[in-house]
Order: C-alpha cells, then sequence, then structure tokens
C-alpha cells in the first residue's frame, strides 16, 4: 500500500437523483482509493504500467498493489487479494487472466469497492458470453460500476487518475481541460488522447468502455452532463448497447454541452469487423445518423473530424453565421471564402466604420475588404489593429485568422496578440496555420491557451459549421 500526499480536486458533482450505477462512477474518475489487482514486476505487464502510473503520476488516494506471488511491486508491499487491504477499496483496476476476473471482482466488492475497471479481454468480443454475463451480474446485482470489460483504462488528469495501460512515453497524457472523451476502442481513444497531449488540448475525462457489459455510453453520457468539468464530449461508437438510455442521456446532456461522435462500422465490412471487435452490433448508418441527429448531437466522418470538432466547443458561443477572416496571405483568404460559401456559411460585410479603420491603419497597396488580406509584409502590430477592428465589428460573429509564420516580418509575438484576442471573450476565434515544424510549434502553443487550430481553411470552416449547428440547436432546441 502507498498513499501520496497530493489531494484530488473534485469535479464531478452527481445529482442524488441519479441511479446509484451513474452516481458510482465518481469512484472510476475520483476514486478515494484503488487496488491494482494483477501488480507485476514485469515492465510488459499491464498490471506494472497501471500501478507505475498511479505511483508517479500524484494521484492522491490509497493505492493496493494485489499479487499473491511476490512480497511488492515497485517498492509497494503487496495483498493477496483487495479484501486484505487495511482500507476500504473505492475502485479495483483488474488486469488478471479471463478466468479469474470474476473471483477478483468478487473480493473487491466484499473490499467496499463500488467501481471496476476490467481491462482484461477474452469476453463476449470472442465468443465467451458466459463469462461476461457472469460478471455482468455480478456487478448489476452490487451497483458495481464496471468499466469494460476489454477496454484500454480511464484518465481523468486533474484527479491524477491514470488506469490507461499505455506506457506515458509511447502515449502523451494531456494536461486538464473541458473536453470529455468516450471511447468503445481503446486504441481510437489512445490516438485521440495522444494527439490531443501533443497539441496541448486538455481534457477533463477520458474512458475507453470496451465491450459495455454494465457501463455503456448511455450511463456515461448522463454522468458527463453532470460533471462540472466537463464543457464538451466527443466519443467514438461502433454501436449502441441500450437505445432508449442513449437518446435520453444525449438529450440531457446536449442541452447544456455539445457532443460530438464519430460513428464506425457503417460500411457491411466494417459492423462485421465491430462485431468481433467490441462484440458490437452495428446497425443501419442512416438510422444512427437520424437519432444523432434528434438527440441535438453533431456527427463526424473521420479521427481528424472529430479531434477538429472537439476543441472548438472551448470557445465562447455565438449567435449568428457571418464569418470575418484576416490573414497575411491572399491566397489563403481565398480558400477560405470558398470553404465559407460550401459549409453555407456567410461572409461578414464590414460597417462603414470598421472599413475606415482598416483603411486607415493598411498600407497603400492593401484594400480593405473581406477576407481582409494584411498583405505578406505584416507584422504582429498590423495584426493586432486589425484584429481590435474586427472584434468591434457588430457585423462579425465568427473569426477565422489565417496565419503563415513563413513570412519575413512575422515573429513569435503574433502569439500574444491572438491570444489576448481570444482571452477578451468577444467572439469565437478560430487560427488557420499550415506549415512545418515551425508552424506546429506555434499551433501548439495556441491550443495549449484553448486556441482552436487548423491545418487549412477548409477543417477550419468545417469546425466552425458544427460550431454554428449546434448554437442553432441551443436557442432553438
Amino acid at each position: 500500500m502507498m498513499k501520496n500526499s497530493s489531494k484530488s480536486p473534485s469535479s464531478a458533482r452527481s445529482s442524488s437523483s441519479l441511479p446509484r450505477l451513474i452516481r458510482n462512477l465518481d469512484a472510476v474518475f475520483e476514486p478515494k482509493s484503488v487496488a491494482v489487482i494483477g501488480a507485476s514486476h514485469e515492465p510488459n505487464k499491464i498490471g506494472h504500467v497501471i500501478l507505475r502510473n498511479f505511483l508517479e503520476g500524484g494521484y492522491g488516494g490509497e493505492v493496493y498493489a494485489v499479487n499473491p506471488n511476490t512480497p511488492d511491486v515497485l517498492g509497494v508491499k503487496t495483498i493477496k487479494r483487495a479484501s486484505d487491504a487495511a482500507g476500504k477499496v473505492d475502485c479495483a483496476l483488474v488486469a488478471v487472466p479471463a478466468q479469474f476476473v470474476e473471483s477478483a471482482l468478487k473480493d473487491s466488492i466484499s473490499a467496499g469497492a463500488r467501481a471496476a475497471v476490467v481491462i482484461t479481454g477474452g469476453f463476449g468480443e470472442v465468443g465467451n458470453k458466459a463469462g461476461e454475463e457472469k460478471i455482468k451480474r455480478l456487478a448489476l446485482d452490487n451497483d458495481l460500476a464496471l468499466i469494460g470489460p476489454n477496454c484500454m483504462g480511464v484518465l481523468n488528469p486533474a484527479a491524477r487518475v491514470d488506469s490507461v495501460f499505455l506506457p506515458i512515453y509511447k502515449m502523451g497524457r494531456p494536461h486538464a481541460g473541458g473536453i470529455s472523451f468516450i471511447s468503445q476502442s481503446g486504441a481510437v481513444g489512445g490516438c485521440i488522447v495522444d494527439l490531443a497531449a501533443r497539441a496541448g488540448v486538455g481534457m477533463s475525462k477520458f474512458v475507453s468502455y470496451g465491450n459495455a457489459t454494465v457501463i455503456n455510453e448511455g450511463h456515461l453520457l448522463r454522468y458527463l452532463a453532470q460533471d462540472s468539468s466537463t464543457q464538451a464530449v466527443v466519443s467514438y461508437m461502433e454501436g449502441v448497447k441500450d437505445g432508449p438510455l442513449f437518446m435520453s442521456s444525449a438529450k440531457v446532456l446536449t442541452r447544456e454541452k455539445p457532443l460530438v461522435i464519430l460513428k464506425a462500422g457503417k460500411s457491411k465490412h466494417g459492423a462485421a469487423a465491430a462485431a468481433s471487435h467490441t462484440g458490437s452490433l452495428a446497425g443501419a448508418a442512416e438510422v444512427y445518423s437520424a437519432a444523432f441527429q434528434q438527440a441535438g448531437a453533431l456527427e463526424a466522418n473521420s479521427l481528424e473530424e472529430l479531434f477538429d470538432f472537439a476543441k472548438i466547443f472551448t470557445l465562447p458561443s455565438s449567435a449568428g453565421s457571418r464569418i470575418g477572416i484576416l490573414t497575411n496571405g491572399g491566397g489563403n483568404g481565398v480558400l477560405a471564402a470558398d470553404a465559407v460559401e460550401a459549409e453555407g456559411l456567410q461572409l461578414a460585410e464590414f460597417s462603414a466604420r470598421s472599413m475606415a479603420a482598416l483603411r486607415s491603419m493598411l498600407p497603400s497597396y492593401a484594400t480593405p475588404r473581406n477576407p481582409m488580406d494584411l498583405i505578406g509584409d505584416a507584422d504582429s502590430a498590423r495584426y493586432e489593429r486589425a484584429l481590435q477592428i474586427m472584434l468591434d465589428d457588430s457585423n462579425i460573429d465568427v473569426l477565422v485568422v489565417i496565419v503563415l509564420f513563413q513570412t519575413a516580418a512575422l515573429d513569435s509575438s503574433v502569439i500574444n496578440v491572438l491570444v489576448k484576442a481570444a482571452q477578451s471573450k468577444k467572439k469565437p476565434i478560430v487560427v488557420v496555420s499550415t506549415g512545418g515544424e515551425y508552424t506546429e510549434l506555434h499551433r501548439r502553443i495556441l491550443d495549449g491557451y484553448g486556441i482552436p487550430t487548423y491545418p487549412s481553411p477548409s477543417s477550419a470552416m468545417r469546425a466552425v459549421a458544427k460550431f454554428l449547428q449546434y448554437a442553432k440547436y441551443r436557442n432553438n432546441p
């Protein structure tokens, strides 16, 4: 057993009106104590990685290492079973072979566990329906909030909870933020989490829920609707376990928070692959799309879109779809104008006041019009003046700022200009910047400040269109 002295903040405030099974998800995301069942000396073993995550990640609760065959693991004295713990076990993290999972869960329940994350595979996805049914019945009879089996784990960066079995040197961990991500696939989840960490995009919660034997996407959406640290939810799913629960939960969530879904298994072969992956019945794509629309959810069509859409929802809301474009490269402005039209949005018309103000600060060879081309010799000061004018223009609802970091006149000080403008919260601001390593470095800095960046005008406008679609839904549910 080991206890870390740091404290984990409480971010979830589950309503007492929720079913106990959903309320017990608190013990998944903010457990007071965890038992790593299957703790191992071997660095390539799941139980080793998970135990190391909790010991070295700053987790503030009790950590119990369960292994009957060794006296200690990673310097922690082991116990033979969870019920041997000196105190109550809040959450069991199970990484033992499938044939031992049921007994491990029974013992964890006797130790006081309210939740379990079962990493172990070998259940319904490989035809072991009987084994899966046993652990399902055990969990439901005891209100055990069971994630999995056949899952990758859970992250809550703010509470330093990390049961994801991919080593940190292989998959980055994002800092705390406002996006929660639920994924039926551990592999897809790992990719998105890794992207978020590299891009500097913060996450509130991440959960890979695998076979969804007990806790499914409907339970998770209902929980996250009550979670004060979650601003937006994104989801990768192959099928829905409980249609009515999913629909009711999604509708509750989308009244207050956006939900973006990437639905896999749309094709015949994809549906067959989903069945063997997580035991899901993928179903007709048209049926799912109609259900998502009815529930107020937004649909992504690729992993890139899922990530791109997710990060825009940390911005202040917008009441209109008039787009103002600011750039230091004329061609990029033209592409952005094309993308505005392609997404059914509206190119804003500058007010007379803005036109006069822009004309007075631009060089003689620049023309004040939307898209506003500041010309290739624009520096940070020119960006700052133009940004302020466009922020003050009531004809503009959303600002898309295109930055070519490759130009000689522009330096890193433009980052401060963009951050200051975004932090005024006068209007939603997104940034487009295309390029290599130098550009990517600056994009990561901006994403880290909560300013969503995109590699092309088309990807930015697709995200803006989803952002405005949700704003319209919120205003007219």
